[in-house]
């Protein structure tokens, strides 16, 4: 058999590596001493030139499945470790088959669930754990993958910011679906359910899990949390023609648990006006990106989420779903942005950048529909967000608009 090495980077010192040899005699000196997690199969870590790879023996038919499902869940922005390659054709000594290798990239600063509880966890800081798994599985579920073997073993942890962030290790048992359905989404709580309980009653045996923690009441707040979010994100809301405040409200709510909306439907029916929100996990930078295709308006991140939370309110709005989204963005552009803009007097224009007014305006509006109870109109928001608001904020672009021109030239050499 001839040794064959499939990966999306080359890398030739994938071919220094024993592939002869059985994985779990590999020799110390190519291995990195990383925690690992419980699993199956045979896993090591691998130093490789400036970078750590994770290998794990596998059937060849599962490796090239494996490693296939999450290149396409990497294109979804899914959160999984990164694919490096496979390894097919391997032989020991002897000349007998050894079974296939998936390659993936050491995920970071993360770290398995049984290294974390080894660390005497406190249990808010448990809490978050589950909190990071449930949002894992929303996210998967709404990219239709149905995962088939939810675990706390198949599944990393990196710390961010207080709290955590889980990540997709294994996939070999999943399937990737346009939509998922109840039923499998339901199949996967109960896989979840089951495996988490058995895990944590594992941990409890060895003494790592908090005395008055429950292995099954942990493992059904998972399921708890993740209805909760379920339903925040997919849930339909009724209300009366004129409360857009409601909508942004939604919104709100949908920024506040991370994510952002990326379609925005409204039908209306002889029951009244139903919304439906889908939301969609996006990278950095996303919005400032699409705000500047669309309507050539160059403007910090959250700014264009907010500018764009209000163009796809206004498409909505409109009953402009299905009219090209650039022909809308102009329409917008003209209709509701710039005349906000314009309507700015002379005096005032150097108080806020023109996107900071604008967002300004648009938080202003959603307080007066707050208190009103009630859609407050954009002009009525501009006329008052413009004698109450604007005229007490500081002269900023004295401050930045300074001449660079007159501004000394250092020479230096590195």
């Amino acid at each position: 058999m001839t040794l064959e090495i499939t990966t999306a980077r080359p890398e030739s010192a994938l071919l220094d590596l024993p592939w002869s040899t059985p994985l779990e005699d590999w020799p110390e000196s190519t291995l990195a001493a990383l925690p690992r997690g419980i699993s199956r199969h045979v896993v090591r870590f691998v130093k490789l030139g400036g970078r750590v790879l994770a290998v794990k023996e596998i059937k060849a038919d599962i490796a090239d499945r494996e490693y296939a499902m999450l290149r396409n869940l990497r294109r979804l922005d899914v959160p999984c470790v990164e694919p490096f390659g496979v390894v097919h054709g391997r032989t020991d000594a002897d000349g007998e088959p050894l079974d296939a290798c998936l390659i993936t990239r050491h995920l970071q600063f993360s770290l398995p669930y049984r290294a974390l509880y080894s660390q005497n966890l406190r249990p808010d800081t448990a809490v978050r754990l589950m909190d990071a798994l449930a949002l894992l599985l929303v996210r998967l579920h709404l990219d239709g993958f149905w995962w088939g073997d939810v675990s706390l073993s198949n599944t990393l942890f990196r710390r961010d910011a207080g709290a955590f962030a889980a990540y997709l290790v294994d996939a070999e048992t999943g399937e990737l679906h346009a939509r998922l359905t109840d039923g499998q989404r339901e199949h996967d709580l109960d896989i979840a359910q089951v495996n988490i309980a058995g895990e944590l009653m594992d941990l409890d045996a060895g003494g790592f899990l908090e005395e008055a923690a429950d292995p099954f009441e942990v493992a059904a707040s998972i399921i708890d949390r993740y209805h909760t979010l379920w339903g925040a994100l997919t849930g339909t809301e009724r209300f009366e023609v004129g409360d857009r405040w409601r909508v942004d409200e939604r919104i709100r709510r949908l920024n506040e648990l991370g994510f952002d909306v990326d379609e925005l439907q409204i039908t209306t029916d002889l029951g009244g006006t139903e919304i439906v929100i889908t939301p969609k996990v996006v990278d950095a930078g996303h919005h400032s990106r699409r705000l500047l295709r669309l309507t050539g308006l160059d403007v910090g991140e959250n700014q264009a989420r907010r500018l764009l939370n209000d163009l796809d309110a206004y498409t909505a709005a409109t009953d402009q779903q299905g009219v090209d989204e650039e022909i809308v963005a102009h329409e917008w552009l003209s209709k509701v942005y710039e005349p906000v803009v314009r309507s700015v007097p002379r005096a005032l224009v150097g108080r806020l950048e023109p996107a900071e007014i604008f967002h300004e305006v648009l938080e202003h509006r959603w307080y007066m529909s707050e208190r009103a109870g009630r859609d407050v109109s954009m002009d009525e928001a501009v006329r008052d967000y413009l004698s109450t608001v604007l005229p007490a904020k500081p002269e900023e672009k004295s401050v930045v608009g300074v001449d660079t021109e007159e501004m000394p030239v250092i020479s230096r050499l590195d």
